[in-house]
């Protein structure tokens, strides 16, 4: 399973799991964040790895952009590569506001 297969699979059990998600959100106040953020994951079973968390929206951008007008980089609408850890924890964030 891919990096980015991983990430949906944990933020749907989490947005349905109260506790993991409270674990997860609670890593945000440690010294690592994305380490702890893995380190628990890998706890519940996911195979998360920092650098495979860091390289999955680079990994994206780049794969948008080589398929955007002939692989070249004058692809306007690409702004940037996603942060898909920051994404997750704002949409854990956000159902825990109750928004």
């Amino acid at each position: 399973m891919d990096t980015l297969s991983i990430l949906d699979k944990l933020q749907k059990d989490a947005l349905h799991d109260s506790v993991l998600r409270e674990k997860l959100l609670a890593t945000r106040n440690e010294k690592d964040p994305l380490e702890a953020f893995c380190r628990t994951g890998r706890s519940y079973g996911y195979e998360l790895y920092e650098m495979d968390i860091v390289t999955a929206g680079e990994s994206f951008y780049a794969n948008m952009c080589r398929s955007a007008n002939g692989g070249g980089e004058n692809s306007p609408r690409l702004a940037g590569e996603d942060d898909y850890y920051e994404m997750l924890m704002a949409s854990l964030e956000r159902h825990n506001s109750g928004k």
